[in-house]
């Protein structure tokens, strides 16, 4: 029996299907879309059906990865803008902005659950994955709180049974002075309005930080428009564990190979356009590269494009991370392939060229082996990585002297101001920012 072994939180499984449970008390009281998803659902659906909801949260996490990338600030109205505008495109706005029709919120619900927990089975494997999934859903989390009702609101707290005290009229009466002047922004009546819970100071840090909210004998005062980061927190730290716990388990499911290989290559799908075809639309040629690598590279791909137009060369893990680049910006397959033999031919002979070099690059396309279409490096997977001496992937943030990093972005005309801001962020560990 899988529910014992996954603690609750995973799925069951048999050879042809796979059996998930739900507690139809979630279902039946109430109509908000937020979950915690600790109890997994009960429906069985087919392995076609398996493979094709993980990639649909697939699509809808990597859409919340590319808006991230785009330097908006997070949850803002244009964060939110790009984020519905990209989902929208996919027809998958329902998962942020569900339907108000009843059978279409059930279906959409049912999708998210079990999507959920689809990819929690698919990201549960290693310490670098589970945090790229992690990072997505809390992102998710709260794009979705963001968009419910106060109503709806209040009543996901009491499923979730968050036992924090409300704060009676009578104290807010009391504390007006110190709520209002703890939370810019509210007038006298607005505190008055809200619901303000008493809350451990160390579950509200982020508040705290901020000094955004009151606090007395060890309690943070924080108001209901506020409370987004402790659930939040709440959702963080359930869901960490449950990957734990599911990776603990995932042993017996060697018993199925065919889910089994699912599970596996579910991190290396690429869900982006085919470019191993080249069409008409957004393609980029290979004589565009060296503009565009000046104009709108990040910076680990224009150090690695200098590196080959400088040496011809690249080693195994460069050569890996700027292909998927290239791959995921548009440059289809017979473009990458002259693009790299142009560089390659300056140094070696073509035969060496096909034998050593073109068939990784068809491999990169899903033109080769498994034919598994990989999907372009995360910055997060880069930020990760190691590298050696003489290597030059990797995140120059993370990975290059301070020193080093300063002079190139001197090169690069970013203004003193700009770098010391930037360099400020890197010795803070802020890589991503």
């Amino acid at each position: 029996d899988f529910d014992s072994q996954f603690d609750g939180v995973a799925m069951e499984f048999n050879a042809k299907r796979i059996r998930k449970k739900v507690d139809q008390f979630v279902k039946t009281n109430s109509k908000c879309f937020l979950q915690l998803y600790t109890i997994p659902p009960t429906d069985i659906i087919s392995l076609d059906e398996f493979d094709k909801f993980g990639i649909e949260r697939l699509h809808l996490l990597r859409a919340i990865e590319r808006i991230n990338l785009n330097g908006l600030p997070k949850f803002s109205e244009e964060w939110k803008s790009a984020l519905y505008a990209d989902l929208k495109k996919q027809k998958l706005k329902n998962y942020v902005e569900p339907p108000i029709n009843s059978n279409e919120f059930d279906e959409i619900w049912r999708r998210d659950l079990i999507s959920h927990f689809i990819l929690r089975l698919a990201y549960c494997r290693t310490e670098d994955l589970r945090k790229w999934f992690i990072s997505q859903e809390v992102d998710l989390f709260k794009a979705k709180y963001l968009n419910e009702s106060k109503e709806n609101i209040k009543q996901f707290f009491k499923l979730i049974k968050l036992n924090h005290s409300i704060v009676s009229l009578e104290e807010k009466k009391l504390k007006l002075e110190f709520l209002r002047n703890s939370s810019p922004g509210l007038s006298a009546s607005k505190v008055l309005e809200y619901d303000y819970y008493k809350v451990p100071f160390t579950e509200a840090l982020d508040l705290v930080r901020i000094r955004k909210v009151y606090l007395e004998k060890g309690l943070a005062y924080v108001p209901s428009c506020d409370f987004l980061p402790i659930v939040a927190a709440i959702f963080r730290q359930n869901l960490s564990q449950a990957l734990v716990r599911t990776s603990r388990a995932l042993p017996h499911l060697e018993e199925d190979e065919r889910l089994t290989k699912l599970l596996m290559d579910f991190d290396k799908k690429y869900t982006g356009k085919d470019y191993s075809v080249a069409t008409s639309d957004d393609v980029v040629t290979a004589d565009m590269l060296e503009s565009l690598s000046k104009q709108s590279f990040p910076l680990c791909m224009r150090q690695l494009h200098e590196k080959l137009r400088k040496e011809h060369h690249l080693k195994h893990h460069g050569r890996l991370q700027y292909g998927l680049f290239l791959k995921g910006i548009g440059v289809p397959l017979d473009e990458a392939l002259k693009f790299w033999r142009t560089e390659f031919l300056k140094v070696i002979d073509m035969d060496k060229f096909d034998k050593m070099y073109s068939y990784n690059i068809r491999h990169s396309y899903g033109k080769e082996g498994k034919r598994v279409n990989y999907t372009p490096y995360s910055c997060l997977k880069i930020i990760m990585g190691s590298v050696g001496p003489g290597e030059h992937h990797g995140c120059p943030f993370k990975h290059s002297d301070i020193n080093i990093l300063r002079m190139k972005l001197l090169e690069y005309k970013v203004s003193q101001s700009g770098i010391e801001e930037i360099v400020g962020l890197v010795k803070a560990g802020h890589f991503q920012v």
